[in-house]
């Protein structure tokens, strides 16, 4: 059974500390802060795996659909990169919620644009999900080709910095 995919904001915070390990985690601070990431594409041990969402650009039209990468409706809402795909939990995102515009200061292109790229995420979900898995697998096990593995966060070094980041979040907060 495939789960509802939703749309979230990752903690600019936490994107920065994964970044010191690795710099293919997406930078989300300032105005990038508004980047959203799509998920749970899956789930490892207590992490959610979330992939950032890419707003539409020319240059995606040309693109073709890869292992790491999945246009959203060929390019004309973006594309998904599952190349920087991150583990979080849920104390490191929030959800955007596309009902109230207001409360997460979405301009109304942006709100639209997202609504319109979680429908056709949700319609290819099953698509999305195998896509997302099979890229952590083939990267994990060692099976990936060069040029793309060299795209990819460390899926497992930033599980290990997840758990890390968010036990050192717990002891502070206690």
């Amino acid at each position: 059974m495939y789960r509802n995919l939703k749309i979230v904001r990752v903690d600019s915070h936490y994107c920065d500390f994964l970044r010191t390990f690795d710099f293919k985690v997406s930078y989300n601070a300032g105005f990038k802060e508004l980047r959203p990431f799509i998920g749970v594409l899956f789930k490892i041990n207590d992490c959610e795996y979330f992939a950032p969402l890419s707003s539409p650009k020319v240059k995606h039209k040309r693109l073709k659909n890869t292992l790491d990468m999945i246009k959203i409706k060929d390019g004309e809402y973006g594309v998904i990169n599952f190349n920087n795909m991150i583990p979080v939990t849920k104390n490191n995102y929030s959800i955007i919620d596309l009902n109230h515009p207001n409360n997460d200061n979405i301009g109304a292109y942006r709100l639209e644009l997202l609504k319109n790229q979680l429908r056709w995420l949700t319609k290819h979900r099953e698509e999305i999900f195998k896509k997302s898995y099979l890229l952590y697998k083939l990267y994990k096990n060692s099976n990936l080709k060069p040029n793309v593995k060299n795209r990819c966060c460390n899926y497992p070094y930033l599980e290990e910095k997840c758990t890390e980041y968010n036990s050192k979040k717990i002891i502070i907060n206690n």
